[in-house]
């Protein structure tokens, strides 16, 4: 019989710790690389260098072509799903309309037997009965159905029930008509948005003509990177790190390039990085916990969130 080890050992009811640690078990860290950061310099929806940016006031820059494009799509489904609600609210109003007409003409008719039939067409038990589920009331024993109860039944998916089938049409809530930024979730509108203006670094003669365009800060000249904190100026549009927008234009109110008036609140910091597939700020980590599945010997994933 073989010499039983810790690192070849196969034959126990548990795992080991080194059994564990080949299957992955526990918390599993990678630091990011570049290409999973987006570069300050792109578009939060292309994903690629913006052309003609503009910026929201939360600090989230996108191509023109692109914010406009994704906000008119924003408008033209507001006005379908607001189509499907007025059509909904039609619908219910006609048949509620229906109900009524029909329940006026049960009332005629009930009406009309009880006053020139010469035998009564039910006993005086079954019209107490008949009263008593008119009002909610199923039996001697039961309750009124409780709004929790009628609540359950709309939402309950039953094959026996067509309203309730999971193929039976669903009610459409009332749709918001406020456009909101792709980035951040917020209400946004056209107006709201305003041009921004980068500073190019100048190109030697000697340099090659097709390289990649940088920026610098107007005032301290340094290049921009995504490893710097930026703002823009809102009323005029100018880029600066931010230590010089603290230092000099919030002190100063006075824009370093365009010598145009601004206030604290004009400060707009820029987010730097940052979709729904990649991290941005200072956390570069990728975390993954996996754990194992009982009895199963089976690895059960659960991924960090997203931007982490």
């Amino acid at each position: 019989m073989p010499q039983r080890h810790s690192k070849n050992n196969n034959d126990l009811a548990f795992f080991t710790y080194e059994e564990k640690r080949k299957l992955g078990y526990g918390t599993q860290k990678e630091r990011l690389g570049k290409d999973s950061i987006k570069p300050f310099d792109a578009c939060c929806l292309c994903l690629k260098p913006f052309i003609d940016p503009l910026c929201c006031l939360k600090g989230h820059v996108f191509c023109k072509e692109c914010i406009f494009e994704c906000l008119l799509a924003q408008k033209k489904d507001i006005k379908r799903r607001l189509a499907a609600y007025e059509a909904q609210q039609k619908q219910g109003k006609e048949e509620e309309e229906e109900k009524r007409l029909l329940q006026k003409a049960r009332e005629l008719e009930s009406f009309d037997k009880q006053n020139h039939s010469a035998v009564p067409t039910e006993s005086s038990s079954n019209r107490s009965a008949t009263a008593g589920d008119r009002n909610n009331f199923h039996g001697a024993n039961s309750v009124k159905t409780t709004s929790f109860e009628e609540e359950a039944l709309r939402t309950m998916k039953a094959f026996w029930l067509p309203s309730a089938t999971p193929g039976a049409p669903l009610k459409v809530d009332v749709p918001s008509t406020d456009t909101t930024c792709p980035e951040g979730n917020e209400k946004l509108k056209m107006k709201s948005l305003f041009p921004i203006y980068f500073t190019e670094e100048d190109k030697d003669e000697t340099r090659n003509k097709n390289l990649e365009t940088t920026y610098i800060c107007p005032s301290c000249k340094v290049t921009l990177t995504n490893t710097i904190s930026l703002v823009v100026v809102s009323t005029c549009g100018h880029v600066f790190c931010k230590k010089c927008g603290d230092k000099f234009v919030k002190v100063d109110g006075v824009c370093l390039v365009c010598n145009k008036e601004c206030k604290a609140k004009n400060m707009v910091p820029l987010e730097k990085g940052g979709t729904g597939f990649s991290a941005h700020g200072d956390k570069l980590e990728a975390v993954e916990f996996k754990h194992l599945g009982s009895g199963s010997g089976l690895g059960l994933v659960k991924p960090a969130p997203k931007g982490v």
